[in-house]
């Protein structure tokens, strides 16, 4: 279950973080979704060992329960803005962003469970264990690699 939690915050500060980066045309460059998904589906191949044969049809998948849990948190990821835009949020409004968190995180489980059922269908109980793994890498490298160029 924590792991659980820990890839959601991962993924959400990912995302919300892409959201800022996208929308400040100043000082960063404007983010390429589609040059990152190519890495990040590339990087998952290596790591995780997959055939092309495999890969034809796991990143597609993977790719359509990437873009399933972004939808899911859209709303939540709204209000929290909202909530950091004013200048005195109620504790009502703290205590319904908790609560939208934790349900957001219950339904990303939820779909996290249905798509490992239809991972397994096309890749090894191994594979899927790497696939996890390499998640969790390709998102700290990646982070790691943002705050080395937002250095330079």
């Amino acid at each position: 279950m924590n792991r659980i939690f820990f890839i959601t915050f991962v993924a959400l500060s990912l995302f919300m973080s892409f959201s800022v980066s996208a929308q400040d045309t100043g000082k960063r460059k404007h983010f390429d979704r589609e040059a990152f998904q190519a890495k990040r589906n590339a990087f998952i191949m290596a790591e995780v060992g997959l055939t092309p044969d495999e890969a034809a049809l796991f990143i597609p998948l993977s790719d359509e329960l990437k873009k399933k849990k972004f939808e899911l948190g859209r709303s939540y990821r709204k209000f929290v803005n909202e909530i950091r835009s004013k200048k005195n949020p109620t504790d009502a409004e703290y205590t319904r962003a908790v609560d939208d968190y934790l349900d957001l995180c219950i339904e990303e489980a939820k779909l996290e469970k249905e798509y490992a059922e239809k991972f397994k269908k096309i890749i090894s109980p191994e594979k899927l264990f790497k696939y996890q793994g390499a998640e969790l890498k390709f998102a700290r490298e990646y982070m790691r690699s943002s705050r080395m160029e937002r250095k330079n």
